[in-house]
């Protein structure tokens, strides 16, 4: 494996592990109540701002994996997109990278 795969599956690796970590600490502290943390991510004009530019950049890999996946038929490939809405972009762009980087034989 070449090393720049390495540092996309670090990432990917830290891009799931640090958010996690923020994400159960709220949830511990404010309870496991999903729409409380939606509600959360709208509570000031800079969380909304954040918000919305991760939720571009979902949007947008999604339409990248999918116009990669219908040439290049790497269908693993398509385990980015629900790392990106599940996890999240930070999980979800270095998986891509990782999986776009195996040789295509």
């Amino acid at each position: 494996m070449s090393p720049l795969r390495w540092v996309w599956a670090a990432l990917a690796v830290w891009g799931a592990v640090h958010p996690m970590y923020w994400f159960v600490s709220w949830f511990r502290a404010e309870g496991w109540s999903l729409g409380a943390m939606i509600d959360a991510w709208y509570v000031n004009d800079a969380t909304t701002g954040l918000t919305w530019d991760l939720t571009i950049a979902a949007v947008t890999l999604t339409i990248w994996v999918l116009a990669e996946v219908a040439v290049r038929r790497n269908w693993v490939a398509l385990l980015a997109i629900p790392a990106t809405f599940c996890i999240g972009v930070s999980c979800g762009l270095p998986l891509y990278l990782f999986l776009r980087a195996k040789p295509i034989r």
